[in-house]
């Protein structure tokens, strides 16, 4: 499960950086988070395994796709010389002298005068060029011969696939970095790839922190919460395309977060925790890094989730996300989501960003990057618009609303959003009617908008 030589406490070397205390900008922060994170070494797995992955090696094809050539339609097969004179007042008969299903190979040459039933994907019969649909001509019977009956002239190549029209012997057919789309699946199996080198997938530690967190089944009291963040980072972390593995919820020592971590990394490709990263008397991640491995940063000039506790723990990336679930999310979306896809091969690792018109103020503290939970849509009009219709003329026809309370520790507003707001630094008053980014937290990565 790991992916290079893990380092434990007594084997630490503490190279922190002079600026592991600053408070960095975000996206310095991001910057240098995902220089941490490696690419996974490649596997190979069964073609039906392989989707949603991403190809580690060129892959080429081992035949001409079509092999042959072949019917695109049911139809009938003919040389098209032999309806040249065809017309209404004068029809042209060929003689039906086969049939062709998808499958058969008819081994003879059809000669002048001679045509062959043909079902779709069937092979094209020798001395035939082209293919006349079924409904476009008429047959009849005379004896026990029947003919097909042409009251015009059919074109060359009518109807028909060329052998290698998609795809040539020896030609590439997908490209190391490719993600492995159902499309893409069928044209591996076209190819001859029953087996597909790919990047592996990721697996990814959860450990939760808390004196104060109870499992989801018990009733809490007594100043007890359930433990909410360690199942919706779960839930984020496979829709990333990561494995999971969640560890028991921890209390807020510092024995108890070395002794979690020093396990998870030694099992994980990446380890994450949430709450225990601010500056309280009982928040004692940071130490715990410090004590194990290389803190890179703690502190990042965004809202929600200032306080990210980030670093490398032997050879493995460890970040500490804020204990509010609102902010764990973001944290997990902007950060590890990222580090996930580049693990995992992907190379487009951001979400989608489009413009849209903020339908009402915001005010904003200066000097930290907001993202606020939002859902942007179309602006037709008054009846459907939050702008009430008055951005409607506008160019730009999209509006974004907050989808609900920004605080750092509800989820809803993330559940009924599909974006972030984003918020420069130095504003501190954002007012309807500007024009502001939108991450879209629906439109997966590398979608052009």
């Amino acid at each position: 499960m790991t992916h290079g030589k893990k380092t434990t406490g007594g084997q630490a070397t503490h190279n922190q950086g002079a600026d592991s205390q600053a408070t960095l900008s975000f996206d310095a922060a991001l910057k240098r988070w995902l220089a941490n994170i490696k690419r996974l070494d490649p596997e190979v797995v069964s073609l039906d395994k392989s989707l949603g992955r991403t190809l580690a090696t060129d892959l080429y094809s081992d035949i001409d796709v079509s092999p042959f050539d072949n019917s695109a339609m049911d139809g009938f097969a003919l040389h098209a010389n032999d309806s040249a004179t065809a017309s209404p007042a004068d029809p042209v008969e060929l003689e039906i002298i086969t049939t062709i299903a998808a499958g058969d190979y008819f081994t003879d040459k059809l000669s002048q005068g001679q045509a062959a039933r043909i079902m779709t994907g069937a092979p094209v019969p020798k001395g035939a060029n082209t293919v006349v649909k079924v409904e476009d001509v008429s047959v009849r019977t005379e004896g026990e011969v029947t003919y097909l009956c042409l009251a015009e002239p059919a074109s060359k190549g009518l109807n028909i696939r060329l052998a290698g029209e998609e795809i040539k012997a020896g030609e590439c057919v997908l490209k190391r970095g490719d993600y492995i789309s159902p499309a893409a699946i069928g044209l591996l199996a076209a190819t001859g790839h029953a087996r597909v080198p790919v990047y592996r997938l990721p697996t990814v530690g959860i450990i939760s922190t808390g004196e104060e967190l109870i499992p989801v089944e018990e009733l809490p009291t007594g100043g007890k919460i359930r433990n909410t963040n360690s199942h919706s980072l779960a839930a984020q972390a496979q829709v990333a395309g990561a494995k999971v593995k969640q560890y028991e919820n921890i209390s807020d020592t510092l024995e108890a977060c070395i002794a979690a971590f020093t396990q998870a990394v030694a099992e994980c490709d990446i380890v994450i925790s949430s709450g225990g990263v601010s500056v309280g008397d009982f928040d004692f991640v940071e130490k715990a890094v410090r004590s194990l491995g290389d803190l890179q940063f703690a502190s990042v000039k965004m809202r929600p989730g200032k306080p990210q506790t980030t670093g490398m723990i032997g050879d493995t990336p460890f970040f500490g996300l804020p204990g509010n679930p609102a902010s764990a999310y973001l944290g997990f979306e902007l950060f590890i989501r990222p580090a996930i896809l580049k693990m995992a091969g992907h190379t487009q690792l951001q979400r989608p960003v489009q413009q849209a018109v903020l339908a009402h103020d915001i005010k904003k503290r200066q000097g930290l990057r907001y993202f606020m939970r939002g859902r942007v849509g179309s602006c037709d009009g008054p009846k459907d618009c939050a702008c009430g219709g008055k951005l409607a003329d506008r160019e730009l026809r999209r509006c974004v609303q907050l989808s609900g309370n920004q605080s750092s520790a509800l989820l809803t507003s993330l559940h009924k959003g599909n974006c972030l707001l984003v918020l420069p630094e130095e504003e501190t008053l954002v007012k309807a009617g500007s024009i502001i980014d939108c991450i879209r937290l629906d439109i997966a990565e590398g979608t052009e908008l």
